[in-house]
């Protein structure tokens, strides 16, 4: 019988910003999907990039994306180029999923255009020095976390692949996206997971207590080669 996961909790946690600054030289943040999430995800970043780190030595990749073209007001990209990557954070190497798409929105996509993508994605970052040295992810109130979607089609792809990305098409948000795979995700040295609000706190909770692949964040916690630190907040 499998025993309840223990990650390292910290509460009333600071900004994302300071925490990951002091983390390490690979920076990763996860898809938002609400507008107040990337307003205060815009504030953080813009903390971060003030910071005096060695950023001629930092990656900076997403844990996901959407299949929206740069520029798209959806884009996590865009959201790091313009919100991150200035000042002092100019000095570090962005690498993105992809630079071109079709032309048609990408829940038209067929699966064989998906396939595609995602096997470029791979191998432009086969090239990187793996694992991850930090991760940082979020979680949603189904637990998905990067674009790893409870029921998704490819969710079964992307939890099992040895490829770094693969492809997921959420049917509970919009736009198909390229994710990370879960066994990249769990070889990363340090996984950070902030949490804030009750809700979330209840799907923590219950992800803590079994693996599924109902509640893909509870992979992580159960899965993870190092213990996962989570932030918890009001």
């Amino acid at each position: 019988m499998m025993q309840p996961v223990t990650p390292l909790v910290s509460s009333q946690a600071g900004t994302t910003a300071g925490t990951v600054a002091d983390a390490g030289p690979w920076l990763l943040r996860p898809c938002q999907d609400t507008a107040q999430q990337a307003r205060e995800l815009a504030l953080e970043l813009a903390e971060l990039r003030r910071q005096e780190l060695a950023w001629d030595r930092v990656t900076v990749l997403l844990a996901d994306e959407r299949c929206v073209p740069d520029g798209h007001p959806d884009s996590n990209g865009t959201l790091v180029r313009e919100q991150l990557l200035q000042e002092c954070a100019a000095a570090a190497r962005w690498q993105p999923f992809f630079t071109t798409l079709p032309s048609q929105p990408s829940n038209d996509w067929s699966a064989a255009e998906l396939d595609c993508l995602a096997d470029s994605a791979n191998q432009q970052l086969a090239a990187l020095p793996w694992p991850l040295d930090v991760l940082v992810l979020g979680m949603g109130e189904d637990a998905h976390t990067a674009s790893l979607f409870p029921a998704a089609p490819g969710l079964a792809r992307a939890l099992e692949s040895e490829q770094r990305v693969a492809w997921v098409r959420p049917a509970t948000a919009p736009h198909a996206r390229l994710t990370l795979t879960l066994p990249t995700l769990l070889a990363a040295r340090s996984i950070y997971l902030p949490l804030s609000g009750e809700r979330k706190r209840a799907v923590f909770d219950q992800a803590c207590r079994a693996a599924s692949a109902e509640a893909p964040i509870s992979l992580v916690l159960h899965r993870a080669l190092q213990p996962v630190q989570v932030w918890l907040a009001p």
